[in-house]
């Protein structure tokens, strides 16, 4: 981990959406050194699923060791952007480093994503973070100090991470990681140290996009696996990063994925096994109750390329729940289509839906919250199948 210097000692670090994750782990790094912390976010009550509020946040930056203003800010409001940067003026006397933190995805296709939704992702990722920027800057332009970190996936245009689907489904290796996926991946931690390194530097150091392993390894970082939910895992592969190309193809094979760098013929995918398929079905089916049909409330259709393929549904509203060849009953919530081979592997856990999905294996279309669902009900059944 990255030591704290001190050197943020009595600096404003204005935070959108502190309430959690990134952006309250950004809060805790700099709050040990002594930095006053506004917390910029919606949350003021306890949410049923996620954890923490802007009030629980700032006691915990309390306890680290520095100073707390929490603030209730919708990003898509001005108002209260302006509100709460003239309650951190009179509070702190100024602002010295601004985090836009705040944003908003939908885990849906074009045809599926409602307009409502499309302005939210506008509203919060674009305006919220313009609106911000302008509310501080006239602050941070008296300040030594002066940055602005925005928070993003990298900008990368290589088609590579383009030909299969849209950048906004790069939420999906969270969402549709499924259980255990974490152990693939890294702390927040590592987010607070890259954006404390940023911090300390003058604010000459403007105009950059950085990715967090690279900076913590200028300062001199070499053991990464302290970031690691579970150190000596392989981690998964990083999306829209492809300094070393090679490498990015090799790690995604290794998980099942095939991403290509440039238009090639690819070779036909290994013929399933002559009944897998109805076989997983069969196992599925013995594996079905009430509960689990009560808890999904879905009708799932999967379209599969290859030998003993097909139309198959899988139909978790009715009572005790049903599988079978050919289109289900009932309109089907979610529709997926992917080869057989790939079909077996993923139900058997020997591919995760997350890279089969990014890398095109896997194409969904529908509810994508019901077909998270479906990764869970996946997971169960990985032992029996």
């Amino acid at each position: 981990m990255l030591p704290n210097t001190g050197k943020l000692a009595g600096c404003t670090v204005f935070i959108t959406g502190a309430s959690r994750g990134i952006g309250k782990a950004i809060a805790l790094k700099a709050a040990k050194d002594g930095a006053n912390i506004v917390i910029a976010a919606k949350t003021a009550q306890a949410h049923p699923k996620l954890p923490g509020t802007i009030y629980t946040a700032a006691e915990e930056i309390k306890a680290a060791g520095g100073k707390a203003l929490p603030c209730i800010v919708d990003v898509r409001d001005e108002e209260q952007i302006s509100s709460a940067v003239e309650k951190a003026v009179e509070k702190f006397g100024g602002i010295d480093i601004l985090v836009n933190n705040a944003s908003a995805i939908s885990l849906t296709n074009t045809l599926e994503t409602p307009t409502k939704k499309v302005d939210l992702m506008m509203n919060v990722n674009t305006r919220g973070t313009y609106l911000t920027s302008k509310a501080c800057i006239p602050y941070l332009k008296k300040s030594k100090v002066a940055h602005i970190l925005n928070l993003s996936p990298p900008l990368n245009l290589n088609p590579l991470w383009f030909k299969q689907h849209c950048a906004i489904h790069t939420a999906a290796m969270d969402m549709l990681g499924g259980s255990g996926v974490e152990s693939q991946c890294r702390k927040v931690d590592i987010m607070a140290d890259a954006a404390y390194c940023i911090f300390k530097k003058p604010k000459s150091f403007t105009g950059n996009f950085i990715i967090d392993e690279n900076i913590l390894k200028e300062e001199g970082i070499k053991n990464f696996d302290v970031y690691a939910i579970t150190p000596g895992h392989p981690l998964l592969p990083d999306f829209f990063l492809d300094e070393q190309p090679a490498m990015v193809t090799k790690k995604a094979d290794s998980y099942g994925a095939v991403p290509e760098l440039k238009e090639e013929k690819t070779q036909p995918p290994p013929k399933a096994r002559s009944g897998a398929v109805e076989e997983t079905f069969r196992i599925v089916k013995d594996s079905l109750s009430d509960d689990i049909v009560k808890a999904t409330q879905a009708v799932y259709q999967f379209e599969l390329s290859g030998e003993d393929g097909g139309t198959w549904f899988l139909d978790l509203k009715s009572k005790g729940g049903n599988v079978g060849y050919g289109e289900p009953s009932d309109q089907a919530d979610v529709v997926m289509s992917m080869s057989t081979d790939d079909f077996v592997k993923m139900f058997s856990g020997k591919l995760k839906p997350t890279m089969a999905f990014m890398s095109g294996k896997l194409k969904i279309k529908g509810n994508m919250a019901l077909a998270i669902k479906l990764e869970k009900l996946m997971n169960q059944m990985n032992s029996k199948l």
